[in-house]
């Protein structure tokens, strides 16, 4: 009998996944193998990430039991146990999601080489972390990657995609042994946020389901409302692959607007992932170099991080954060500008909180993210400021959203709570002056 090894990574589901069906197609029987990789965990595994990472690998051991099989958990260096986990069943063949980042392209190729001498053939799918293959679309220049997203984007709604793929019907696994399921505190120190969504395939689908029903036709109208809370909150099922991009696209009806303007949102997603394997130093070092004279400012940062700046529509984007792990891309841009633009402090500290704090934070998307507003990314205005009293007249007018992450400030009606140093609120006074920016 034939025993393919299918490694979980950035893929925690069953549906459509291309390397467990692979795995399927090759195998007679399949190891389900999740690796507690020491690189990552727990020195770089945040809290919130640990907490919604062991949720979602609980939910997919049940997934795969509902289908015969098991997941088997590891613990130490991927490589040394992947290798094994194939020396103990013979396994023909690995098969893993193709990444973007330096680590899982050197995880791929130390796997390939470690594997080489067993006769043991390791094979990366494409589409599975991302909805298109990040090098599928490529300008006709001849450059690797696009550096503007509206062509790219352009390419991107006119490329082919697979339909998604079913789950197996069955599984049925060589005799091997497993560790026990991690607890949020195997994985990390620290506590999470107090009100920190629940990770996993089965929760995801529904939350997707619902998204699609009904809240998906006012996206175009609603996304950018920060008082409507009118975003799918799907981003962290998405990086952590407990639902398939590709499989969320062929779902989502791109003839209309609420449709287009979410399906243009998965495609910066792609897009940030397209950068990241063609210049993966744009992790940590500026994607276009620019003159930008950074300030070193640490009470400035402290208070952004807090939510003291004295700007409540910051402030309250940076209590969610601090409370779900996850805010609103609007709420993302206005604390991102303000720290970078407005304080002039350096992007690379801004990225690192979130990173942090953020339940769905990658390198692609939120280091990207980061550059894209700092100017010093993919954005064609780079001087742009998003000033945050503006930002909160469109899209927080009536103080909704402040209030609800802001109840010191609570009492204050409509607008006003946005300018509490006009109204002599017990509040801190602003950092730096953005009235006349």
């Amino acid at each position: 009998m034939t025993t393919s090894v299918a490694l979980f990574t950035r893929d925690l589901r069953v549906h459509d996944n291309p390397v467990l069906t692979a795995a399927h197609r090759t195998g007679d029987t399949v190891v389900p193998l999740f690796v507690v990789d020491r690189e990552l965990v727990p020195d770089r595994c945040p809290p919130n990430r640990a907490h919604f990472l062991a949720a979602a690998l609980a939910e997919l051991d049940d997934e795969l039991r509902a289908i015969g099989g098991r997941l088997v958990l590891r613990r130490g260096d991927v490589v040394d146990e992947v290798d094994r986990v194939v020396a103990e069943t013979g396994a023909a063949g690995v098969h893993l999601a193709e990444d973007v980042s330096g680590y899982s392209r050197s995880r791929a190729r130390r796997l390939r080489e470690h594997l080489r001498d067993r006769d043991c053939r390791v094979d990366e799918h494409a589409a599975t972390v991302t909805a298109v293959d990040p090098e599928l679309l490529v300008p006709s220049t001849g450059r690797d990657h696009f550096s503007v997203f509206t062509p790219y984007f352009r390419r991107w709604t006119e490329a082919h995609r697979r339909k998604p793929l079913g789950k197996p019907r069955a599984l049925t696994l060589p005799r091997i042994a497993g560790d026990p399921l991690p607890k949020p505190e195997d994985l990390c120190t620290g506590e999470s946020s107090p009100h920190l969504a629940v990770g996993g395939e089965t929760t995801g689908r529904k939350l997707l389901r619902d998204w699609l029903s009904g809240p998906l036709a006012d996206y175009a109208r609603l996304g950018d409302d920060l008082a409507a809370d009118a975003t799918s909150h799907l981003s962290p099922y998405l990086h952590f692959g407990c639902l398939s991009p590709a499989e969320v696209v062929h779902r989502v009806d791109m003839s209309t607007e609420g449709g287009q303007a979410f399906a243009r949102q998965l495609a910066w997603r792609d897009f940030h992932h397209q950068h990241l394997a063609a210049r993966p130093e744009a992790a940590w070092h500026d994607y276009r170099a620019r003159q930008i004279r950074w300030r070193d400012d640490p009470r400035a940062v402290d208070a952004w991080r807090d939510g003291r700046t004295g700007y409540p529509i910051v402030d309250a984007g940076m209590r969610q954060l601090r409370a779900e792990g996850w805010m609103p891309n609007r709420a993302r841009l206005i604390t991102a500008s303000f720290l970078t633009k407005s304080l002039r402090v350096h992007w690379r500290i801004g990225a690192a909180h979130f990173l942090h704090l953020l339940v769905d934070a990658d390198l692609a998307n939120n280091q990207l993210n980061w550059q894209w507003v700092a100017g010093t990314g993919t954005d064609t205005r780079p001087n742009r400021v998003l000033n945050p009293l503006r930002q909160a007249k469109r899209y927080d007018p009536d103080g909704d959203y402040v209030r609800r992450w802001i109840p010191e400030l609570a009492h204050l009606e409509g607008p006003r709570i946005h300018l509490p140093w006009r109204a002599d609120a017990d509040y801190p006074a602003p950092i730096i002056d953005c009235v006349g920016m």
